[in-house]
C-alpha cells in the first residue's frame, strides 16, 4: 500500500495532484475467525503501531492525507474487546481515529462503541484539513442514514466510505447497492463521497467474494469515476472541487435535506433498538439474541395518532 501510494502520487502528478488517498476494508487483515479470543490471539493490533509510521512518514514527504484500510484494533484500555479501526493521517501526523459503530453483525464479533457504557472517544470524529472538513465510516455503517448524516451535520464535506463490500450487494444489478447507496449519501448531505472497496476472488475468502468498484461521487450524486468492478488492486482518481460544494452549500435553497430536515417529527431517534451489549465481548450467538430482542421490541408507537 505504501507503493501504491506513491506511484499513484509521482504517476498521475502530471495529470492530477493527488492529495488523499483512500484504502479499503480489512486492507491490512482479514477477520478470519468466529470469535474474539482467536482474534486477540492472531491479528489485532495496537494503533498506533509501526505499520502507521509508514503511513505518516509518507503523508509527511508528500503533503497528503491517507485514510487507512481499516486495522483490528486491540487497546489495552478495552480488554478482551477488538475495533474495526481506520486512522486519518496527515502531514501532521494520525488525526483521528473511527471505530465501526454498526458492525455486520451476527458475523463480525468487533466492538461497536455504542455497546461500551461510559466510552469516552468521541465516536463520529470529523476533521479540519486544507483539503476540506473530512468524515469517514466503514462499510456496513453506510447502510444507516444515521451515522453519515451525524457526520454530515458535524460539517462533514467529503464522507470517505472504507469499505468491504461483497457480493450480491456490490456492484452487479439487480442489487448494485454499493453505487446507490454511496451516490444516495452523497446527495442527501450535498457531499463528496470518497469510497473504497475490497476486490477479491471467492477461493481467497469463502463464501465471499468481493467485487470492488472503488468510486467517487459528487454532491449531486453524480459518479465522477468509478474502478472497474472485478478482483485485484485498482487506482480511481477524480477531482473534488471544495469552493464549488461550500458556494452550492451556501446558494441552494431547494434539494437541502440538511437544511429541510424536520428533525422534532421524527420520534424514532429517540427510541432503543438494539440494545448495547456490555462490557463483555460480542459473540455470533450473542449478537444474534440481542438482533432477536430488537425485532420483538417492535416499532414504536409514539408520535402516531390516537383514535
Amino acid at each position: 500500500m505504501a507503493e501504491i501510494i506513491e506511484q499513484t502520487i509521482i504517476g498521475y502528478e502530471p495529470f492530477f495532484d493527488v492529495r488523499l488517498l483512500v484504502f479499503p476494508e480489512f486492507a491490512h487483515t482479514v477477520p478470519i475467525h468466529d470469535n474474539v479470543e482467536r482474534l486477540l490471539e492472531d491479528i489485532a493490533v495496537e494503533l498506533p503501531n509501526e505499520h502507521t509510521a509508514v503511513y505518516e512518514r509518507l503523508a509527511r514527504q508528500y503533503g497528503c492525507y491517507i485514510q487507512t484500510g481499516s486495522f483490528l484494533e486491540r487497546d489495552p484500555a478495552w480488554p478482551g474487546h477488538v475495533f474495526n479501526a481506520t486512522l486519518l493521517i496527515g502531514p501532521e501526523g494520525i488525526l483521528a481515529k473511527y471505530r465501526k459503530v454498526n458492525t455486520w453483525i451476527p458475523w463480525e464479533v468487533h466492538t461497536s462503541p455504542h455497546d461500551l457504557p461510559d466510552y469516552p472517544d468521541d465516536p463520529f470524529p470529523v476533521v479540519e484539513t486544507e483539503l476540506g472538513r473530512m468524515g469517514v465510516a466503514i462499510c456496513y455503517d453506510w447502510l444507516f442514514p444515521e451515522t453519515i448524516r451525524e457526520l454530515s451535520f458535524r460539517g462533514a464535506e467529503v464522507l470517505i466510505r472504507v469499505s468491504a463490500y461483497m457480493d450480491p450487494w456490490g456492484t452487479a444489478e439487480p442489487m448494485n447497492w454499493w453505487t446507490l447507496v454511496n451516490r444516495t449519501r452523497a446527495l442527501e448531505n450535498t457531499a463528496y463521497v470518497v469510497a473504497a472497496n475490497q476486490g477479491a476472488q471467492m477461493h481467497h475468502y469463502p463464501p465471499f467474494s468481493w467485487p470492488g468498484g472503488s468510486m467517487v461521487v459528487d454532491y449531486d450524486g453524480r459518479i465522477l469515476a468509478q474502478a472497474d468492478p472485478g478482483p485485484g488492486e485498482k487506482v480511481v482518481v477524480a477531482p473534488i472541487d471544495l469552493e464549488r460544494l461550500r458556494a452550492e452549500r451556501e446558494r441552494r435553497l431547494g434539494h437541502d435535506t440538511r437544511a429541510h430536515y424536520r428533525s422534532e417529527i421524527h420520534a424514532y431517534y429517540s427510541r432503543s433498538s438494539l440494545a448495547p451489549g456490555g462490557d463483555r465481548a460480542p459473540t455470533i450467538d450473542g449478537l444474534k439474541d440481542r438482533i432477536r430482542q430488537s425485532k420483538q421490541r417492535g416499532p414504536s408507537t409514539r408520535g402516531k395518532n390516537k383514535p
